[in-house]
């Protein structure tokens, strides 16, 4: 693939950019400023902040599955600058996620930050790694249960740094706690201000 966005860009996804008024635009981004197949220290960056992710796959007859994986902040983790990797828990053992990557190794990522807000979309092939102990060692996160046996590690072939528009605007609990926190801190320096210059104000009058 010489042009990273072939992957998303099909003859037919470009005969519809056509039909609809957007392929000369595209057709210019792809000249000028084609879709990256390496991570930039900020999409690293990006990455390794994000808590939830959802793995799209595909089985051979083409029946699509998306997945959400979720974890502490770094639990998908950038093992290069083309690699991408995460521990695979055991969930409700359906297996769709690995039959499908057996037979199918192409894949996207979606990740989606709501609080900026932003959204990554990342294609390529991802592959399950078992008896590697090596590598499950990289991947473990501080606050991740342990016990996981196999990886997925996921090839970059493409990514694209999305339009932000539409995306509501929502906060972790944790974040929330941050910024009441916050609040509740500069409440308090103000009413402590506030007191202060109150008994300053009460001393000026008594003398």
């Amino acid at each position: 693939m010489t042009n990273p966005m072939d992957v998303a860009f099909s003859p037919a996804v470009r005969a519809m950019q056509r039909a609809r008024g957007s392929r000369e635009a595209y057709q210019r981004m792809e000249d000028r400023r084609p879709w990256p197949a390496r991570l930039t220290p900020e999409i690293a960056g990006f990455v390794a902040r994000q808590t939830s992710v959802f793995l799209g796959t595909a089985n051979a007859a083409g029946q699509p599955y998306i997945q959400h994986r979720g974890g502490p902040a770094g639990f998908l983790k950038a093992l290069d600058d083309s690699t991408l990797g995460f521990a695979d828990l055991e969930g409700n053992r359906q297996y769709i996620t690995l039959g499908n990557l057996y037979e199918n190794p192409r894949a996207v990522l979606f990740l989606i930050d709501y609080e900026v807000p932003r959204r990554v979309k990342i294609w390529g092939r991802a592959q399950v790694v078992e008896d590697d102990p090596a590598l499950l060692a990289q991947l473990a996160t501080e606050g991740q249960p342990a016990g996981a046996d196999r990886a997925i590690v996921f090839d970059i072939e493409a990514w694209d740094l999305n339009c932000p528009q539409h995306i509501p605007r929502r906060f972790g609990m944790g974040r929330i706690a941050t910024l009441l926190a916050e609040r509740d801190a500069r409440i308090a320096a103000l009413e402590a201000e506030l007191a202060a210059a109150r008994m300053g104000q009460d001393s000026d009058s008594g003398s």
